[in-house]
């Protein structure tokens, strides 16, 4: 469920996106986890409110700043609130690489 819809957020953007890893050809591309799970409210001994914490790294050899600006914007629009990002750059790939973390809560289906 959550990683559809996190897929179907950023299907947009015209660059792969793929769960916890990426084994195509593209130089450009985004991939994403689910870090953290769990109940965040609780009504008569059962969760309610599930909070999902995702975690959505763009990768890139050249400069992807403007795909970071629409990936914030897509999971934005999605229902979800940015936490925290990073810029990193992985050296043994020549890889840049964005890290930005969001958080969203959906009420428990039975």
């Amino acid at each position: 469920m959550i990683n559809k819809l996190v897929t179907e957020a950023l299907k947009s953007l015209k660059v792969p996106v793929s769960f916890q890893k990426y084994s195509g050809k593209e130089s450009t591309y985004i991939t994403f986890f689910n870090y953290l799970e769990q109940g965040e409210q609780y009504a008569d001994n059962e969760e309610k409110v599930t909070g999902y914490y995702i975690q959505v790294d763009v990768w890139g050899k050249n400069d992807y700043i403007e795909l970071v600006e629409k990936v914030k914007d897509q999971m934005r629009a999605a229902g979800f609130i940015r936490t925290f990002a990073a810029d990193l750059f992985e050296e043994d790939t020549k890889i840049y690489h964005k890290a930005m973390r969001f958080f969203i809560q959906m009420e428990w289906r039975k």
